[in-house]
C-alpha cells in the first residue's frame, strides 16, 4: 500500500507539468503529492511493508516532485540572480553527496534526518506561501536551511563511507 501511495506521488507530479501553474488543478495536485510524501512512510511502517525498495521509490519520487516543481515554478516567480545561483550550488551539493555515496557504497543512499524533512516541509510550502510574504526573503531563508541541511547530508554521506 505504501508503494502504491509512493507511486501516485509520482504520477501526480507528472501531471502537475499539464496544469498551469498556481492554478487550482495545481494546488491539488501539489497537495496531494505532498500529503502522499507525508504519509507513505508511516503506512509502510504500520503496516511492516517498509523495504528498501520502498525506501529508494520514496527517494526517486522526492527527486521526479522536486524537479517537475522546479520546472514549473522557478520561472514564473521573480527573483535575484543570486538566490538562483545558490540552488544551483545547492543542486551540486546534493548531487555530490549522491555520487560520494554511490562510488563508495556501490548504491544509491539517501540521509532521512530531522534537518532534511525540516528543509522538505519548507520547501513544501513556498509554492503555497511566497505570495503573501517576500519572495526574496522567503527563498533565502529557504536556501539557508536547505544548504544546511545539504551540508549536514555531506558531512552524513563521507562520515559513513570513509
Amino acid at each position: 500500500m505504501a508503494n502504491v501511495i509512493t507511486g501516485f506521488r509520482i504520477i501526480f507530479s507528472f501531471a502537475l507539468l499539464l496544469c498551469p501553474t498556481f492554478s487550482i488543478p495545481f494546488y491539488a495536485l501539489y497537495i496531494s503529492a505532498g500529503f502522499s510524501d507525508m504519509i507513505d512512510g508511516a503506512v509502510a511502517r504500520k503496516t511492516g511493508t517498509d523495504s528498501e525498495f520502498g525506501a529508494k521509490l520514496d527517494t526517486i519520487a522526492d527527486i521526479v516532485f522536486t524537479a517537475v516543481c522546479m520546472i514549473k515554478i522557478l520561472p514564473v516567480i521573480e527573483m535575484p540572480i543570486w538566490i538562483y545561483l545558490w540552488i544551483i550550488g545547492i543542486a551540486l551539493i546534493k548531487l555530490a553527496n549522491v555520487f560520494i555515496s554511490y562510488i563508495r557504497l556501490k548504491k544509491l543512499t539517501s540521509v532521512h534526518s530531522v534537518i532534511n524533512k525540516v528543509a522538505g516541509a519548507a520547501l513544501f510550502l513556498f509554492p503555497l506561501g511566497f505570495s503573501l510574504i517576500d519572495t526574496t526573503l522567503f527563498a533565502a531563508v529557504l536556501c539557508v536551511i536547505t544548504t544546511v541541511a545539504a551540508l549536514h547530508e555531506s558531512n552524513s554521506v563521507l562520515r559513513h563511507t570513509s
